[in-house]
């Protein structure tokens, strides 16, 4: 089994096992920059989470953590019950699903949709030598379907707009049938039909008692979708609040977050919870 050689200053922490993931004193230092600072996160069966935060903030470095593409300075992180730095991190990837602007930017433009959701399933980023057989095939166009593109499995990936690449990206994501399903900024350069048709299917998602455990990463409180659970907000690499969205996502904890004064409100919807927030 290939092994990544652990930090030796993580020896003495341990990490959740029944955790599906858990970031424990996790820092991460590049160039001498902090990117994140003594992060300490949990993450359990079930729950729905959305990382929030501004521009630098560390977002994305967390979720790379996550996706076992990123290993810490110092800490210790465990990722679907299995620790980092002890375990061969090519056979637990694809129980990850990930889907961002960086594996989007992989992928061939001159691939069908299908295939760029279908080639999940090994992991590839394009057809090779690779075989698939029909079931392979009826579940990304069931994937597809699920997302609204049931059309578009025969178009080219470089034609979709941007609403459109960004569902193809997330059927891809569940293309393998993850346990744990990364969305880093799905929403980012939509508009406000494009940004809320993707809440809404967020939401549906959510709701499926099936559907992976999921961590979502936004800017936006706007776009957190009906049926997420928890949050955590963090600022300059390092947690400002994490816990369940109801009682975490304040409006001190946003301003701390923003370093501007906001005040942020909640309005039901027939399909749950939605939040906004605004200068004060």
């Amino acid at each position: 089994m290939r092994k990544l050689v652990p930090n030796m200053t993580t020896d003495a922490l341990s990490v959740d096992p029944d955790s599906v993931l858990d970031l424990v004193d996790v820092s991460v230092v590049r160039e001498g920059r902090k990117l994140l600072d003594a992060v300490n996160w949990t993450v359990g069966e079930g729950e729905r989470w959305v990382v929030l935060g501004p521009n630098g903030a560390g977002k994305t470095t967390v979720l790379n953590i996550a996706a076992t593409s990123l290993f810490p300075t110092a800490g210790a992180v465990g990722v679907l019950g299995e620790r980092l730095g002890a375990v061969d991190v090519f056979e637990l990837r694809p129980r990850i699903g990930y889907s961002s602007a960086a594996v989007a930017e992989k992928l061939p433009r001159g691939e069908s949709v299908r295939d760029v959701v279908m080639t999940a399933s090994y992991g590839m980023v394009g057809r090779w030598r690779e075989k698939y057989d029909e079931a392979d095939a009826q579940r990304a166009d069931d994937l597809l379907a699920w997302w609204g593109m049931a059309e578009f499995g025969k178009r080219t990936f470089g034609t979709l707009s941007e609403g459109e690449r960004k569902r193809a990206l997330i059927a891809r994501a569940l293309m393998a049938d993850p346990e744990l399903l990364l969305l880093d900024e799905p929403a980012a350069g939509l508009d406000l039909g494009g940004r809320e048709d993707l809440v809404r299917r967020l939401s549906r998602l959510a709701s499926d008692p099936y559907a992976p455990v999921t961590v979502l990463v936004t800017h936006h409180v706007e776009e957190i979708p009906p049926g997420f659970s928890h949050i955590l907000l963090v600022r300059a690499g390092a947690v400002v609040a994490a816990g369940p969205i109801e009682s975490a996502l304040t409006s001190e904890n946003l301003t701390t977050t923003f370093g501007l004064p906001l005040s942020v409100e909640r309005y039901q919807t027939p399909s749950g919870d939605r939040w906004y927030a605004r200068a004060v």
